[in-house]
């Protein structure tokens, strides 16, 4: 529901924002411009004094303005013409013209209402409220992203114009409401739709003598020109006229015959509170302020563009459910925590099965969890996968905090359905969280956990005939997997390893593929890429992909994967057997878990086998020179040195400080665990002294690493759980 509310005003009033945003920004210059072009009046000068100097250029001076900026403008008439100034209070003379700035009227017009009249003005007041309404339903989407308020600030992840859009609202939004709230008060002041309670003080009884001199009248004397606003002179020869004097204070009218204070009215609370919302919304008398509204506001086109590729991406990536009701309205409720959207589909399926058996279905992500809502419900169905080292995938963040807040849980029957890969030290980690959360606060029981592995529509249809059963209907769930849009990818050079010792292993270097510019715009599939990434390889006659870790970036020119062949395996066995001009058919998967990170600290890479591939193009992307320590474990130097070619030449040029081997099959077995103990003592130093750790290779591989760092640091009260906790330990194990 937020999301719907954030997404289709967005999109309706797309054109109407960003033109109020782009508009406002420029108007936040010009309070900023005219301070500092206006000359000050010093401190402690008086109206009485400003008056006087600017009567003795200007005899025939009718009134004195000064602006919220600081500048001052006198209007004056001479010999019957009029005219006008910019006035040095030190001296009283005119430094510039105090004709209109074009510019700013035009900007000022198109802002307030689009050249159009009241018809605009009631346009820019709806598209000052979509703004408010994105705001709102914006803060609720990253909070609930986020995971909770007080995870605000929390480091994201995802695809760029994701992070990018959410970044931009995080520091932009409480300027956006600031901003659009002014706006709506000012429009129905304009139309006359808020109280007027200004103070007008009543016309008193005069002395009927003129001739006084503003420069002697108490109250001008007691007045400093920093509380000014206008001082109206009385019109020549009216004896009955009065000087009008208006301040920060109030306003009141001065005799022209003996300069007496004749009646005086204080600004009224509710004028204040219209003065200060005009200032905040425009910047007059608060500059700075204004600068910074505008800064905020110049982030409302970059967060409409964003947004649409988001909008765009997720069409694409979350297919259609048709006959999806309101969550109020359905027996069933469906949640789905998806990372790359394959879950969706599976959901969609599911969806599709229980609406033809008759059933009610709500379909939505674990996010958006609400058991308020859920008014019908007879039973809620959670598929989810895990990201990472079992963390929730991006649709299910911050369902466990929502959970755990809940003075006890749903009396709803629950099934949680986990997907995964079984050859991953954390399978089906989050779904094993969920259903053990659920569990601790006494959520009744619809199903059992169950796992799908490898997005088999094996299990699925499996778990759907024991979901049936539970239900007393016929369940029937033939899934169809939707693949990413792939591309063709053709095979340049290859390096084979391993024949020796029983692992034939190729490094197999392919062709970018050609990229529409639709692509390069978004980022998205092999437009953008880095080492680490996944690649995912669909083998012939087989439906379901494999996938390999990247050794190469995008910016290296080529795909490349390290490969080694697994007895009976279909993918393994046709990518060693490809030659050069053979092609494959492939997708792009970001993995956005297993990055180096940002800075200069150093980087401890620990791979063994196959693992080196993403080690190896970190190493090889290293331009700046980052420290980098990589020790790689091998079953024999003659056999499977993997990119012993390269390393060598990489530490040359800096960019790979130290390169330690470890052979199982040398004249001395040694494992890379054991290299690391080893050198324990500098690589406590280095990690003590913020090192990253990154982790490649096989589980078993992994396990040994992470035993081996747990002895190592003991001494200095870190664990590898730390170094996680703290973004600092990253592995992408198989």
């Amino acid at each position: 529901m937020i999301r719907a509310f954030h997404r289709w005003p967005g999109l309706l009033a797309l054109a109407l924002v960003t033109v109020l945003a782009l508009s406002g920004a420029a108007l936040s210059v010009f309070p900023a411009a005219e301070r500092l072009a206006a000359p000050q009046a010093e401190a402690g000068l008086t109206v009485a004094a400003l008056a006087d100097r600017i009567q003795a250029v200007y005899p025939g001076v009718e009134q004195i303005r000064r602006s919220p900026s600081g500048r001052i403008t006198a209007y004056w008439f001479d010999q019957g013409a009029p005219g006008a100034a910019v006035i040095d209070p030190a001296t009283g003379q005119g430094v510039a013209l105090a004709d209109p700035n074009q510019a700013l009227r035009w900007l000022t017009n198109l802002h307030r209402s689009l050249f159009l009249g009241d018809g605009g003005r009631i346009a820019m007041a709806a598209g000052a409220a979509a703004m408010l309404a994105l705001s709102f339903s914006g803060a609720a989407l990253v909070t609930r992203r986020a995971g909770g308020w007080r995870h605000w600030f929390a480091r994201l992840r995802g695809p760029l114009a994701g992070r990018l859009h959410v970044e931009i609202a995080r520091i932009a939004v409480v300027g956006l409401v600031l901003s659009s709230t002014t706006a709506l008060w000012m429009t129905a002041s304009t139309f006359d739709l808020l109280p007027d309670r200004g103070a007008i003080p009543a016309m008193p009884e005069v002395s009927g003598e003129t001739g006084f001199a503003p420069g002697q009248m108490p109250t001008l004397l007691q007045t400093p020109v920093a509380e000014l606003r206008e001082l109206s002179f009385p019109y020549p020869g009216d004896a009955t006229d009065v000087f009008t004097l208006k301040t920060d204070r109030g306003s009141g009218y001065l005799d022209q015959g003996d300069g007496t204070l004749l009646a005086w009215a204080d600004l009224t609370g509710w004028k204040r509170v219209s003065e200060t919302i005009y200032m905040l919304h425009t910047g007059q008398g608060a500059a700075t302020l204004g600068l910074v509204l505008g800064l905020m506001a110049l982030g409302v086109p970059a967060m409409g563009a964003t947004g649409v590729v988001i909008w765009l991406a997720g069409r694409r990536g979350r297919p259609r459910i048709r006959g999806n009701l309101p969550a109020r309205r359905a027996e069933t409720i469906l949640l789905v925590g998806s990372e790359g959207g394959s879950t969706w589909g599976f959901a969609a399926t599911l969806h599709a099965a229980l609406t033809q058996a008759g059933q009610s279905v709500h379909v939505g992500p674990m996010s958006g969890f609400a058991p308020e809502r859920y008014t019908n419900a007879q039973r809620i169905i959670l598929l989810t996968a895990t990201y990472g080292d079992g963390a929730a995938p991006a649709s299910a963040k911050g369902f466990l905090d929502r959970l755990s807040t809940l003075d006890r849980a749903p009396n709803i029957p629950l099934a949680v359905l986990g997907f995964g890969d079984r050859s991953f030290p954390a399978w089906c980690a989050f779904a094993r969280a969920v259903a053990a959360a659920a569990q601790a606060k006494g959520w009744p029981e619809l199903l059992t956990l169950d796992t799908i592995d490898r997005q088999s529509p094996q299990d699925f249809a499996r778990w759907g005939r024991a979901l049936g059963e539970a239900l007393g209907i016929p369940l029937m769930l033939s899934h169809q997997p939707v693949l990413p849009k792939t591309e063709t990818l053709t095979l340049v050079s290859r390096r084979d390893y391993g024949a020796e010792v029983q692992a034939p292993t190729a490094i197999l270097r392919f062709a970018l593929p050609r990229v529409s510019l639709w692509l390069h715009l978004t980022g998205a599939g092999f437009a953008r890429f880095q080492a680490g990434d996944l690649i995912g390889i669909l083998p012939e006659g087989h439906a379901l992909p494999r996938l390999y870790s990247l050794a190469s970036a995008r910016r290296d020119g080529f795909v490349e994967i390290v490969v080694k062949k697994h007895p009976g395996g279909l993918c393994s066995g046709q990518l060693t057997a490809l030659e050069p001009g053979d092609t494959v058919t492939a997708f792009l998967r970001r993995n956005p878990g297993f990055r180096p990170g940002r800075g200069r600290a150093p980087l401890i890479l620990i791979g063994a086998g196959t693992g080196i591939g993403p080690l190896a193009g970190l190493v090889r992307g290293n331009a700046r020179r980052r420290p980098i320590h990589l020790f790689f474990g091998i079953r024999h130097p003659d056999s499977d040195f993997f990119y012993g070619e390269e390393l060598p030449a990489w530490q040359e040029e800096g960019r790979l400080d130290r390169l330690v081997t470890a052979a199982s099959r040398g004249a001395r077995p040694h494992y890379v665990q054991d290299t690391l103990r080893d050198d324990g003592g500098q690589i406590a130093q280095l990690i003590r002294d913020g090192a990253r750790v990154m982790v490649c290779g096989g589980c078993e591989m992994a396990e040994g690493v992470a035993d081996a760092l747990a002895d190592i640091l003991a001494p200095v009260g870190l664990t590898p759980a730390v170094l996680k906790a703290e973004g600092r330990y990253v592995e992408d194990v198989y």
